[in-house]
């Protein structure tokens, strides 16, 4: 993917390889990297942008985390210390990515936007914000809950650590689904807290769900919301932490998309407000461990339920789903449709994203607002 013409034809033009992306100077001296700071893109004269990557050191690999699966080799600039890619990039996109060299996994030094200690965050200048998540650097710790509950339990089996914090006074649960992603590689506490401190979303009690086995709980498993029901939210309400667990909002993203809609249809009684980001869709029993997991029947078996018209009446419920999941997009689209037509109050958006939680993220306090009502 780097565009090597390109670059020869600035250096001719500049004596900078690098300049139209604002870093002059010669690549692997002290001075461009003092200036160094990347990804930086440029139009695309076919539309889109070409955005450049740096990396210092040794040999490396550009991996995203789904848009584009192949690991891409870094170029190195003659005998320097400077490796470089320039990747073409559509518009509308937030991606995270990482470099992998023989030392392992790192997060770009050239980037203060990190998700975690190894992965970065890059978007297109055309993205659009996500006012309420601060950049979060690699080094950075994020702020944990004090209030935590050892829940062993009886219908999953083991034992898992649920952390719980209420946000300006606590109010409806808003259940986060793969929870450790949610406290460790990206802040959403403190994007919950700014998001109703400027009055886009009513105090909640966010509690964090890890999970032990994602396909085995999230594969449209009973014993999931029947222990979230009996044993998790029973000890939220013994936690002493404020909350209205009557008001529960389910958020998820991938296979915990999938979950939080099973659990609308066989929960009723349990889950009537759903925030569900790139829901896979796709799944069935029989497709879970197959290489493709997009080719079978359409909106899989979660579609063959809605079919059979089950009263969704009381059920609320946000659909979000990547501009760049153009496989996903086929089985997303039948659910939606599907749902709706059950009499579920809909909403459906699409994201500048890949199946990506650093594109999910916007979506996740905009829908658990909608999903409040």
């Amino acid at each position: 993917m780097p565009s090597g013409d390109r670059t020869d034809q600035v250096v001719a033009a500049t004596g900078s390889p690098f300049a139209d992306f604002g870093l002059p100077g010669e690549p692997g001296s002290e001075p461009f990297w003092a200036a160094a700071g990347t990804p930086a893109s440029r139009p695309r004269e076919s539309g889109g942008w070409t955005t450049l990557f740096l990396w210092r050191g040794g040999p490396a690999d550009l991996v995203f985390e789904s848009w584009s699966r192949e690991p891409l080799p870094l170029r190195r600039w003659g005998a320097t210390d400077c490796w470089y890619a320039e990747v073409p990039m559509p518009e509308r996109l937030r991606v995270t990515y990482r470099f992998l060299t023989d030392e392992g996994a790192h997060a770009d030094p050239f980037n203060p936007s990190a998700a975690g200690g190894d992965r970065s965050i890059a978007a297109t200048p055309d993205a659009p914000a996500q006012p309420y998540w601060p950049l979060v650097g690699a080094d950075d710790v994020l702020p944990v809950p004090s209030t935590r509950l050892r829940w062993a339990s009886a219908r999953l089996g083991g034992r898992r650590t649920v952390r719980v914090h209420p946000v300006a006074g606590g109010g409806p649960v808003v259940l986060l689904l793969d929870g450790d992603d949610w406290l460790y590689l990206h802040p959403a506490t403190t994007a919950f807290e700014a998001a109703v401190a400027d009055g886009a979303l009513p105090p909640v009690t966010l509690v964090f769900l890890p999970a032990k086995d994602r396909v085995g709980e999230f594969g449209c498993r009973p014993e999931l919301w029947e222990g979230v029901r009996d044993e998790l939210l029973p000890l939220v309400a013994e936690s002493g932490v404020p909350a209205d667990p009557e008001t529960l909002v389910v958020a998820g993203q991938s296979l915990g998309g999938l979950s939080a809609l099973y659990a609308a249809l066989e929960f009723p009684d349990l889950v009537s407000r759903v925030a569900c980001q790139s829901g896979s869709f796709w799944w069935a029993p029989d497709r879970a461990d197959r290489t493709d997991l997009l080719d079978g029947p359409v909106g899989g078996a979660l579609a063959d339920r809605l079919r059979e018209r089950p009263d969704l009446s009381g059920l609320r419920i946000a659909f979000d789903l990547g501009e760049h999941e153009t496989g996903m997009l086929p089985h997303c689209t039948a659910v939606e449709a599907l749902t709706e037509r059950a009499g579920a109050a809909v909403r459906v958006s699409r994201s500048p994203s890949g199946h990506d939680r650093a594109g999910w993220r916007h979506a996740l306090l905009r829908d658990v607002g909608w999903a409040l009502g």
